[in-house]
């Protein structure tokens, strides 16, 4: 039987790059964490969790590490977005969105090394999620 989702060795510099990730989204949480209020101690709550994901050895983070990295950037893209719209305009400020910038730059090429092109993955990952449903819809008893 042959295995689904190939298992790719993980070498040096796979582990080098995620400890670089994990560092970025630490290093980025505790900048948010020290800024004071809800909205800076959430941001900064999640980017501690993105990190556990991220470095998680359980099957199921392993299986959708794809999922966390697009996640992952996405919030980072997010928070750059947020501050570029309300401020504040600080040199902290400066030293974060440079960290996120250099955060989703590592998750890029992370997610290549591991999973190709980010399109044609999400596209084979919905293609497997219809025909699962399409396969379950399909064997599930009729209610009469």
């Amino acid at each position: 039987m042959t295995a689904r989702y190939p298992v790719r060795r993980f070498t040096v510099a796979d582990a080098a790059i995620r400890v670089a990730i994990v560092g970025l989204v630490l290093g980025t949480a505790y900048i948010h964490s020290t800024l004071g209020g809800l909205l800076f101690t959430l941001n900064a709550a999640g980017y501690v969790a993105a990190a556990v994901a991220i470095a998680a050895p359980i099957a199921l983070a392993s299986r959708f590490r794809w999922f966390i990295r697009i996640g992952l950037a996405g919030y980072a893209l997010t928070a750059i977005v947020a501050w570029a719209i309300m401020g504040p305009y600080y040199s902290t400020a400066y030293v974060a969105k440079g960290i996120e910038i250099a955060l989703i730059a590592l998750l890029v090429v992370d997610f290549i090394r591991f999973d190709g092109n980010p399109f044609a993955k999400v596209r084979a990952e919905i293609a497997g999620a219809i025909s699962f449903l399409q396969a379950r819809r399909a064997t599930a008893p009729s209610a009469a």
